[in-house]
C-alpha cells in the first residue's frame, strides 16, 4: 500500500521516546491496575473536555455500557439513536435489556438529527445516545432540547478535542451531555496501543456510579452497593495516552489542514461532495469522508492503485440481522441508507506528505479522467 488509511508507524517514530519513558515508568512502579497515570489521564481528559469528572474504564464500548447502567437504563426502556454509526452504539443499549429505537440523520453532518429525535421521545424512553460522526461534534445543544428532560449521552468516540459554539461559547466534546463517552482505540485521533475509554460528566452523582460500575459496583475493596463490571482503563494504555495528549492538538491541526488540501483539489469534480462541517463545528477529522455514486467501483480502482480508503459504515444498524427482532425494514431511514452506500474515507493522518496527499489526489481524479 503506497498510501495507507492510517499509518500508526510514522506516529509512534515521532513521540517513541516519550511513550516508551512512560511505559518504563510504569513498569519500574509495577502498578499496572488503576495506577498513578489512570489518575493522570483522567485528570486531563476532564480539563480538555471542560467536564468536572472524568472516569477511564476498559474500552469505548463499556463507557457506552457503564453510562446507560448509571442511568438505570434497562430491561423495557427504550434509548433513542441513529442507525449511521459503530455497533457498539446500539449494541451497548440491547446488552443492558433495553431496545434502541433508531432515527435518521442529516444527511450533510450525517449525524442524528434534532427534529426525529424528538418526534421518537415516548413514555418508554430513558435515554438518548448522540453520535458524534467522524470527528464533528453532533449539534448536542438541539438533540438535548428535543429529548426534553431525558439524558442525552454524547458518543464522542471520534471527537476528543472536537468543538462547537453554542450561544456564542466554545463547547467541547463531552461538556453539554449528561455522559460523554470516548474510546481511544488505537486508530482514534488519541489512540492508545490496545483499547480503552472514558466516560466525562459534570454531575457529582453519576460520577460515583460510574466509578464504582468499572471496578465490580464498590468503591472500598471487597464491598459492592451494587453490581458492576471489570472494566478498569489498564494503567499502561493510561501512560502511552497520557504521553500523547500533548500531541493531540496539534495532530487535529494536520488533519484539518489535510482535510482543507483535499477540499481544493476536488473542488472542481461535482461527481464528488466533500464533507460538510457545521459552521458552528470544529472538526477533528477522524475520518475525511467523501460521498459519491458508485462509491464501490472508486473504491475497487483506489485498491488498485494502493490507496487506502475504507466505508464506514456499509450496512445501518436498523438492517442488520442481530436487529431483526426491532422490526425495521429497507426503506425507513432513506438517508442512513443512501450514505451507506455512497460514503468514502480516506487517509487523512497528520503525518501524511504532500507527496502522499498529491498521490491520493492523482487516484482519484485519474478515475474521473481529470
Amino acid at each position: 500500500m503506497s498510501v495507507p488509511l492510517l499509518d500508526l508507524k510514522a506516529q509512534h517514530a515521532t513521540i517513541r521516546d516519550d511513550v516508551v519513558a512512560a511505559l518504563m515508568s510504569v513498569v519500574d512502579q509495577q502498578t499496572f491496575i488503576l495506577g498513578d497515570a489512570v489518575g493522570q489521564l483522567e485528570c486531563s481528559v476532564a480539563g480538555l473536555s471542560h467536564t468536572k469528572y472524568a472516569i477511564g474504564c476498559a474500552n469505548g464500548t463499556d463507557a457506552l455500557l457503564l453510562a446507560l447502567r448509571a442511568l438505570n437504563v434497562g430491561r423495557d426502556d427504550e434509548v433513542v439513536t441513529t442507525p449511521f454509526t459503530f455497533f457498539a452504539t446500539a449494541g451497548a443499549i440491547h446488552n443492558v435489556g433495553a431496545k434502541p429505537v433508531f432515527v435518521d440523520i442529516d444527511p450533510r453532518t450525517f449525524n442524528i438529527a434534532p427534529d426525529a429525535v424528538a418526534t421518537a421521545i415516548g413514555a418508554r424512553t430513558k435515554a438518548v445516545i448522540a453520535v458524534d460522526l467522524f470527528g464533528q461534534m453532533a449539534a448536542i445543544e438541539r438533540i438535548t432540547s428535543a429529548a426534553n428532560g431525558v439524558p442525552v449521552i454524547e458518543d464522542a468516540a471520534q471527537t476528543i478535542g472536537a468543538s462547537r459554539v453554542i450561544n456564542g461559547v466554545r463547547v467541547m466534546a463531552g461538556e453539554a451531555a449528561t455522559i460523554g463517552t470516548f474510546s481511544f482505540f488505537p486508530s482514534k485521533n488519541l489512540g492508545g496501543y490496545g483499547d480503552g475509554g472514558m466516560m466525562v460528566t459534570q454531575d457529582e452523582a453519576l460520577f460515583e456510579t460510574l466509578m464504582k460500575l468499572r471496578v465490580h459496583g464498590g468503591r472500598k475493596t471487597y464491598y459492592h452497593e451494587i453490581v458492576g463490571y471489570n472494566s478498569r482503563l489498564d494503567t499502561l494504555q493510561a501512560a502511552v495516552l497520557q504521553a500523547k495528549i500533548p500531541y493531540l492538538d496539534a495532530w487535529s491541526g494536520a488533519r484539518r489542514k489535510n482535510a482543507a488540501y483535499y477540499d481544493a483539489a476536488f473542488a472542481d469534480l461535482p461527481e464528488i461532495t466533500t464533507p460538510y462541517i457545521d459552521p458552528a463545528n470544529t472538526s477533528i477529522y477522524n475520518q475525511y469522508t467523501i460521498r459519491l455514486a458508485g462509491r464501490d467501483a472508486l473504491q475497487a480502482h483506489l485498491k488498485r492503485v494502493g490507496v487506502g480508503n475504507s466505508v464506514y459504515y456499509p450496512l445501518p444498524l436498523h438492517l442488520q440481522p442481530c436487529f431483526a427482532y426491532l422490526g425495521y425494514s429497507e426503506g425507513q431511514f432513506p438517508e442512513s441508507e443512501r450514505a451507506a452506500k455512497e460514503v468514502l474515507s480516506l487517509p487523512v493522518y497528520p503525518e501524511l506528505t504532500t507527496a502522499q496527499l498529491d498521490e491520493v489526489i492523482a487516484a482519484v481524479r485519474t478515475y474521473y479522467g481529470r
